[in-house]
């Protein structure tokens, strides 16, 4: 089930890494403003695994907090091992 995103969030661009764009897990997207949205939506620059990313009930839980904590699970989960 596709949810719409919570506005002031940005857990998606805060918890997981961007490998493109060189972002560490944890930190925040440069592309992401003051009001946690992302500067580049919609536009070509946009990477790939940033506008695969659908929001759902799940990942999003029902605060930010829960988002944030989801996101960086599943980025836990799916770090791979050196």
């Amino acid at each position: 089930m596709t949810a719409i995103c919570r506005p002031g969030c940005g857990a998606c661009c805060i918890a997981p890494s961007v490998s493109s764009l060189a972002k560490p897990a944890g930190v925040p997207c440069r592309h992401l403003d003051a009001e946690r949205r992302c500067r580049i939506f919609g536009r070509p620059e946009r990477p790939a695994c940033c506008s695969g990313l659908q929001a759902s009930a799940e990942m999003c839980g029902e605060t930010p907090l829960q988002a944030l904590q989801w996101l960086a699970d599943l980025e836990a989960a799916t770090r791979p091992q050196g």
